[in-house]
Order: C-alpha cells, then structure tokens, then sequence
C-alpha cells in the first residue's frame, strides 16, 4: 500500500476505530485483571503490549490481543498456588516461548483437528465459571477468596462456599450498581439496540464503567463504597516509573518449579486455541476475506507473552471482542490494533485517578455478561438439536473443566470427541441393502481397520444360497485389514452357496 493511501486509511478509518476498540478494551482489561486476582495495572499492561507488539507482528490487519476472559481461572488458581504473582510472571514468559516455538513448527494447524464442540465446551465452561465466581463481587463481596478453574475444591474458598458466605456482606449499593450494568449489558446486545451508531461508538461495557462512576459519586460518604470495592491503581510519573514500579518475573525457582511448567504449559495450550478460534472467527468478518497464517500468529501471540510477562502484565491472546468491535468500526490496517495499545499505555499514566473510581461491580457485571455470551442456553440447545455425537462431547468437555481443570479438561474433551468421531466413522464407512435374495454392500468412503468391526456384521448378514455385490468402487483407499476380510468372506462363500461379485475401482489405492 503506497504511503500516502496507508496514511489517509489510518486517517479515516484506523484512527476512530482505535478509540472505539480502546473504550471497549479499557473495562475488559481492568475487569479480567479483577476477576484473575491480579494487580489490575496488569491487565492494563497486557491490553498495550498486546495491541502494540502482537499488532507490529501479527499478519492480521484487524485482530486485537489482550487478557482474555478465557485465561482468568488459569491465572488466579495459578497464582494461588505459585503464592506469588512474580512467579506467575515467569510461567507467561515461558508459556510464550512455547507458542513460538509451535508457530515455528507450524503447529497452528493442529487447531483445525480439534472438534468444534471441545472448543465450544471449553469457552462455555470457562463462561460458567466467570459467572459463579463474580456474583460475590457483584454484590459487594471482597473476601481472600480467589477465583478457581475448578467447582470442587477441598478448601474453605470454593466455589459455592464463596458464594453462600458472600450473602453475609452484601453492600446495597454494589447490588444496585451491579444490577443497573447488568441491565445496561442485556439492553444493549438486542439487536435494533446495537445497531444505533450510538453503540456503533460507545461500546456498553463503557456505559456500564461510567455509570458505577456516577452511581458512586452522588451517595453520601458514609454510603460510599469502601476502597476495597473499587479499583486501585498505582499513579506514576512517568514511563520509566511504570516500568520500575510494577511486578516483574521471578525466575529464581523456574527451573525446578513443576508448577510453573504446568502453568506455562496450559497457558499456552488455552492462549493459543482461543487465539486461533479468534482469527478464524476475525477471519470470517473482514471484509476483504484476508487468512492469518496460523503458524506467524502463534509467533506474534508468544512474543506479546513474552514481552507482557517480562512487564508485569497477563498473558495474551486475541479476543474476538475487542477484534469484532474493531472491525464493525472500519478499521482498514493493523494501526487500530496498534493505536488502541498506545492509548491504553497513555491512558494509564495519565489518568489513574479516573480509574480508580470504578467500582469492581461495574467490572463484574461485565464478566457475568461475558460468561453469560459464552454459555448462553442457546449454545446448549444448538448443540442438542446436532444430535450425541455433538451434545455428549460438548457436554463432557463442560463437566470434565468444571469438576479437574482446564487442561485436564480439555483432554478429557478431546477424548471424548476423538471417540464420538471414530464412532460415527465406524458405521458410516459401509451400508447393507437388500432386494429378495440380492445383497448389496456398498462403501461410501475409505474402509480401514477402524471399520473392520462393522464391516463383519453386515457380511455375517448374508444367508446361505445369496447373491452378495461387494461395490467398491468409490473408496479411494481400502485398508489390508479389510482386503483381507473380503478375501477370507470369498474363499468361504462357496461353503454357503453364496455367489460373491467385487465391483472396483482400478484407481484406488490397496
């Protein structure tokens, strides 16, 4: 693109698409920082490094990175258990090591091998978490309790113990400001209502920020919410008093610390399936129908978790909606993404005190919102009218995250598709059809050993004295297993008086 047209696209589309991605970045970040225990200045962090170095990377001209929702319930269990949010540091530095290192091997493509409906479950799982760990925060609750990728826990700060001990300090006014952006939210997701050009520019997470804002401005003092329930973040001076000032990575343990590989690890497994599910669905929505090399995007998501670790900041992935909002603005290059991270990192050195007045309700709303998106019962019955072979491993993969981990989950998940696949694959291969005493079996695809089960049971099916075609003539690949079976069932027909004829395709391979 010549540089005067690249200026004027920057101009006219990049630049008011950057400030709207900006307004709905800003009370993301700051709320997945909350909702992980983390400093909230490390969400802010990890927002502008990954809009400014993921951006500079990446080959996508409209994706956007930062924390992501999908990755709260790694971060604060992890924390918990690492007791030490400078240790976590190093495991997002290493977790993004590991992504380059399968960006390099192309390793982006095994994403396509994964079924839809792990994908599908793993994000509702990770929504119903979000929803069952922030409703104690929406209603005023602060307690040590930190937030768990897992529902069954054996210590006093479960799931469901938080939430029955948060009754017993519900703040009024956090309930009021909750609800109010909670209305905000649903409101503003029906469809004539996020249509209007208002909403085009004013994302409602925004909406909801600023109303907590004003909600707790007008009460008086003793009313107020206590500097518990609100953001806190550290005024700096400068850029160089950001950098000396917040948390850095602690590698004094790394390298005999099993829980910090661990954490690296999951962290790069679940950064880069929700990164690839973004760019694909990023993909889908840019006008000009460009496709991310998978594997250059991996790279550039591991670098923007280096860079975010060795700064203090979250571990990345792109988010599909921040990307979406990006693009329903118009933006034309990678400048939006790059803008919007620049803006975050002005943002909050120049104007902390304006982020210190959010209310953490007004954050938990907005997570309660997006657990709901992700795990909304309309997924649910989508995937039931697919039928078990979609609905049990959709299903399974729920249940297996919520009850063990997210890793441990998501293998589960994986296994229980593979199975559902190999299945379906089973009894698809070949089909018996029956006309008086002329049985016709026929292969509709590649027959392998997978199949050889199957395929027995409709052989066995034909009676003494029949006439069996064996038609294989649209299979493109017959595997030794089954050749065998058909041979053996041949020599053997004369036993039965079974007349046997093989129809084939000479251009297939045996």
């Amino acid at each position: 693109m010549p540089l005067k047209q690249s200026v004027q696209s920057y101009l006219k589309s990049d630049g008011p698409a950057s400030v709207v991605v900006f307004l709905v970045a800003l009370p993301l970040c700051l709320g997945v920082a909350v909702a992980s225990d983390a400093p909230p200045i490390s969400g802010i962090i990890a927002g502008a490094i990954g809009g400014i170095v993921v951006g500079l990377i990446s080959k996508s001209n409209l994706s956007v990175s930062g924390p992501a929702a999908g990755l709260t319930a790694i971060v604060a269990t992890s924390i918990s258990e690492l007791e030490s949010f400078n240790l976590f540091l190093s495991a997002t530095i290493i977790a993004g090591v590991i992504q380059i290192i399968l960006g390099l091997l192309r390793a982006g493509l095994l994403g396509d091998y994964i079924p839809n409906a792990v994908i599908k479950g793993m994000l509702a799982a990770i929504g119903i978490m979000l929803i069952l760990n922030q409703i104690p925060h929406l209603i005023g609750y602060q307690g040590e309790a930190h937030i768990s990728n897992s529902i069954i826990q054996d210590n006093l700060a479960s799931t469901f113990k938080q939430l029955v001990q948060a009754r017993n300090y519900t703040t009024p006014l956090c309930v009021f400001i909750g609800l109010i952006s909670l209305l905000i939210l649903f409101i503003g997701d029906i469809k004539h209502i996020k249509s209007l050009s208002f909403f085009k520019l004013i994302h409602p997470a925004l909406l909801v920020v600023l109303a907590g804002i004003v909600i707790n401005a007008y009460p008086a003092e003793s009313m107020k919410l206590g500097s518990d329930q609100l953001i806190t973040l550290p005024v700096f001076q400068s850029i160089t008093g950001l950098y000396f000032e917040t948390p850095k990575p602690d590698f004094t343990t790394v390298f005999y610390n099993q829980t910090i590989w661990i954490t690296a690890f999951t962290i790069a497994v679940v950064a880069t399936l929700e990164s690839l599910l973004s760019i694909e669905a990023v993909d889908k929505l840019d006008p000009n129908k460009n496709v991310t090399p998978a594997g250059r995007e991996l790279v550039a998501q591991g670098s923007g978790n280096i860079v975010s670790g060795l700064l203090g900041g979250l571990p990345i992935a792109s988010v599909i909606v921040r990307s979406s909002a990006n693009v329903m603005s118009g933006a034309k290059t990678k400048m939006s993404t790059i803008f919007h991270g620049i803006l975050l990192l002005l943002f909050v050195l120049y104007l902390p005190e304006v982020l210190n007045k959010i209310p953490k309700a007004s954050l938990a709303g907005i997570l309660i919102f997006t657990g709901y998106k992700l795990a909304k019962i309309e997924l649910f019955r989508e995937y039931f009218r697919k039928g078990w072979n979609q609905f049990l491993p959709f299903m399974i993969t729920i249940l297996a995250i919520v009850f063990t981990d997210l890793l441990v989950g998501i293998l589960i998940g994986f296994a229980a598709g593979l199975f559902f696949v190999i299945r379906s694959n089973f009894s698809a291969a070949a089909t018996l059809s029956i006309n008086g005493n002329q049985y016709l079996i026929c292969f509709h695809k590649d027959a392998t050993f997978i199949n050889k089960g199957h395929i027995k049971q409709l052989l066995r099916k034909i009676p003494a004295q029949a006439t069996v075609h064996i038609d294989t003539s649209r299979t493109q690949f017959i595997d030794q297993d089954i050749i065998d079976l058909i041979q053996d069932f041949t020599v053997n027909a004369d036993q039965k008086n079974i007349r046997v004829s093989i129809i084939h395709n000479d251009k297939k391979n045996t």
